[in-house]
């Protein structure tokens, strides 16, 4: 799509100026130079005024001291012929066939900011990144994306909070190593010692029968002695008993009496070990909950990656009108800087770029005060602008050999103006006066 701009201007009597020609540069800057109160800004206005309509129209458009109404003449490239002249300024639109037009072609191709870049530098960066959004036809895509990354953020924030305080409510509490896994009971402790007692009981009953068996052993030997008669027989007993003795003997040699002291112990400290237990129960609760949070809120960093990575991709995949133009946070950026972090130069590419890609019919745009920029930036500026097919057209409070003309008093410095022509002077009559 050819872009429009604009081959000529021929202005007298507008504002500051007397009367001014000139021919832009196709692309590029052409930059109009001059000091303090001379007319330049005034060539800017008179532009808007001519394309953009009444809405632009200075509030007293006659040059003071001038007799003659304003005349604003530009041609475009695309052959339009743009005109105000006359008492009323009336605009007149002519197209290369001679037919006549009016605002509303101008409107066309005339993009609003083109003619006003300070409304869109001056807007809230917001504001800015949703008219690059608006170009790049992403933004509903991007605001779901940063409301989900919002809300994300959000819960694993909640959720990161939760889990470092519940982490350091388990450190706070106390714990106790040499504690069992499992409260004590004191049944079991109970049931335990009555076994152990019962045990001993037995083993004390068997030492009681080999207590008994040794004494009556010991009587049948004396009765051996005083019964001769009947000798035999309680030989017989006595070997009897004496195998019997051995047995139980050797029986009770093995036995070994169960210490019921520590379940004793244990039972009178049995609350204290529960104290503990319950303590290292409540402790561990804690640790557990501390790390499903945890996890959780990995869990919620990754979606948040995920999520910001989607809006990186989305932008990526995007045609931007500026190598280095973003979104971030709802916020403009060049090359990861927010606007007020940007150079003067960089806030003008930026915004000429968005400018020109609202409406890339119109080729040219306006600037204003670009005595901001030093020479060098001023020409890498310049080259820019002829890299992109695009015509500026600037002021610069300068008279130095950058500006491609200079304005001296409402006109091109070093031309002279033709006379003007004062209306002529009518003769009146007063009665009784030849």
């Amino acid at each position: 799509m050819e872009s429009i701009k604009i081959n000529a201007l021929e202005f007298e009597n507008v504002k500051r100026i007397r009367a001014v020609a000139l021919e832009p540069a196709a692309s590029g800057l052409t930059v109009i130079g001059g000091n303090n109160n001379q007319g330049k800004t005034s060539i800017l206005d008179t532009i808007a005024w001519a394309l953009g309509g009444d809405r632009y129209k200075p509030s007293n458009p006659v040059r003071d001291g001038s007799v003659l109404p304003p005349m604003v003449k530009i041609t475009l490239s695309n052959g339009l012929v743009v005109e105000r002249s006359g008492k009323n300024s009336a605009l007149k639109v002519t197209d290369p066939n001679g037919k006549r037009s009016g605002q509303q072609l101008l409107n066309s191709f005339v993009e609003e900011l083109a003619l006003n870049l300070p409304k869109f530098m001056e807007a809230p960066n917001r504001e800015k990144a949703n008219t690059l959004l608006q170009i790049i036809g992403v933004g509903d895509q991007l605001r779901a994306l940063e409301r989900q990354e919002t809300d994300l953020y959000n819960r694993r924030r909640m959720i990161g909070q939760e889990a470092d305080r519940k982490k350091k409510f388990a450190l706070e509490m106390p714990f106790y190593p040499d504690a069992p896994k499992e409260p004590v009971s004191a049944y079991e402790l109970i049931q335990r010692q009555q076994a152990i007692l019962a045990r001993n009981g037995e083993n004390q009953r068997k030492r009681q029968i080999a207590d008994r068996l040794d004494n009556e052993c010991h009587q049948l030997a004396r009765d051996i002695v005083r019964q001769e008669a009947v000798l035999k027989e309680m030989n017989e007993q006595y070997e009897l008993l004496i195998a019997d003795l051995e047995t139980a003997r050797k029986s009770a040699e093995d036995l070994h009496d169960e210490s019921t002291a520590q379940i004793e112990q244990d039972l009178m400290n049995i609350e204290a070990i529960n104290i503990k237990v319950r303590a290292n129960s409540d402790r561990e609760r804690s640790e557990q909950e501390a790390q499903r949070y945890q996890e959780q809120y990995d869990a919620l960093t990754g979606e948040l990656e995920s999520t910001r990575q989607a809006k990186v991709d989305l932008l990526n995949g995007a045609v931007l009108p500026l190598e280095g133009l973003s979104v971030e946070a709802g916020e403009l950026t060049y090359h990861g800087k927010k606007w007020d972090g940007m150079s003067g130069s960089d806030q003008l590419k930026v915004a000429t770029a968005i400018v020109r890609a609202l409406n890339p019919r119109c080729g040219f745009v306006l600037l204003d005060k670009l005595e901001q920029m030093d020479l060098n930036t001023l020409r890498e500026f310049g080259n820019w602008l002829q890299s992109q097919n695009l015509q500026a057209i600037a002021t610069r409070v300068s008279t130095g050999s950058e500006c491609t003309i200079i304005i001296d008093d409402g006109q091109v410095a070093g031309e002279s103006l033709p006379p003007v022509m004062e209306p002529p002077v009518r003769n009146t009559w007063k009665a009784g006066v030849f």
